[in-house]
């Protein structure tokens, strides 16, 4: 074949496949499961949340040490560039009081449906079941296809690789691309858990808890801090208000909960000063800081037996340790860490060692928290590498 063949048809590789067309390239679109936009789908079942509103240096410093990798695509593709894009297929959009943006429909189906719309009319070929195997080195680097009418082998001009991470296997992001890149000789680092619940052992009194949210507390590991909500389950604790703190908590950092981030501590020490007569320390904590069920049950749970002296007590509400065994396992988490490191990468998202082989998406070794920043690194890496891949076919 000549042209253009991406492996992967979930945000990133449909971004890749817009690219290529729109600079007037054949394009054929391979994808291993039975239809498209598996995971995209699944993620918007709980509501599409696109990007996020907020100046770019804010939203770069979300991507951690992958910030300055992925400047320049970020750039290209920001925030706002994101909203014009899904505004342009059709999608009305609403921010939220947290600069979260959404499709009012707040489903994933309606813009997919609109974004393949697009490509067919731009003429994308695509297949599915037809899953990559690894490279022909005998035969030019040809592309190895594992097809439902049997093994395929494909001459493409350019390859982008768009297999995703290793997480939610079932909808297609296996990690089983790994191994290939590995047995060529291309570095691969490790998959780790990424915006994965946290492992608890709680004892029984926690029990009557399970389910329970936390509520306007702050969470801290290591260096990160998060203000947001988790849920205390019968494994631990998960949640949006804990996932910035994955890269933390997967080195092994403690974690502290500040169950009152916005009273100071001296004025917290003071509240805890009035006389509480016969009540007990539970009610007298409802009272005085307004503590909910469910973090009166964390301090009691994590600090028992409680101190009396006020400033003490003041200190462990504003820094109550829990105890964690590391982030749940990878086919839990919502995505990962690890990947193909941006060092075997040219500027345009190539691969050194393989020219002509563009890589997207979450197989990149970044991470970021929920919140509209993982979709966003898909589509604007999708894109890049896209364009990168269709200039190098300009050249001939």
């Amino acid at each position: 074949m000549s042209g253009a063949l991406v492996i992967g048809g979930g945000p990133a590789g449909l971004m890749a496949a817009d690219a290529l067309l729109s600079a007037g390239h054949a394009v054929v679109l391979a994808e291993a499961k039975p239809s498209l936009g598996r995971k995209f789908l699944m993620a918007g079942k709980s509501g599409l949340n696109l990007t996020k509103a907020e100046p770019l240096g804010e939203f770069l410093a979300q991507y951690g040490a992958a910030a300055p990798a992925l400047h320049p695509m970020l750039s290209a593709f920001p925030p706002e560039e994101v909203m014009h894009w899904a505004e342009g297929l059709g999608q009305s959009l609403f921010t939220g009081s947290t600069g979260r943006v959404f499709p009012h429909g707040m489903k994933a189906s309606p813009l997919l449906r609109a974004w393949l719309a697009r490509l067919d009319g731009m003429g994308l070929e695509r297949h599915m079941r037809w899953r990559w195997t690894g490279w022909d080195d005998d035969h030019a680097g040809a592309v190895l296809m594992d097809t439902p009418d049997g093994a395929l082998r494909l001459t493409p001009d350019v390859t982008v690789l768009a297999l995703g991470g290793a997480s939610w296997a079932r909808l297609g992001s296996d990690g089983q691309w790994a191994d290939i890149f590995s047995g060529a000789g291309l570095p691969v680092t490790p998959f780790a858990p990424a915006n994965a619940g946290l492992c608890v052992d709680w004892s029984a009194h926690m029990k009557a808890q399970f389910g329970a949210p936390l509520k306007g507390v702050a969470f801290h590991a290591g260096d990160l801090v998060s203000r947001g909500e988790a849920v205390i389950s019968a494994r631990g604790l998960e949640g949006g208000g804990l996932y910035p703190l994955s890269p933390a908590l997967r080195a092994g950092a403690a974690l502290t909960v500040d169950l009152c981030p916005d009273v100071e501590l001296a004025t917290l020490t003071k509240r805890l000063s009035r006389p509480r007569g016969k009540q007990s320390l539970s009610n007298h904590l409802r009272k005085v800081v307004s503590l909910s069920p469910a973090g009166r049950a964390l301090l009691m749970e994590c600090a028992r037996p409680l101190p009396e002296e006020p400033a003490a007590l003041a200190a462990l509400l504003k820094a109550l340790p829990v105890p964690h065994a590391g982030l749940r396992p990878i086919d839990e988490a919502i995505s990962v860490a690890g990947g193909v490191p941006f060092a075997a990468l040219d500027a345009g998202l190539m691969l050194k060692d393989r020219p002509g082989v563009f890589v997207a998406g979450e197989m990149l070794d970044w991470e970021a928290p929920t919140g509209g920043y993982l979709l966003t690194g898909c589509l604007a890496t999708g894109l890049w590498a896209g364009r990168a891949a269709a200039e190098r076919l300009n050249r001939g």
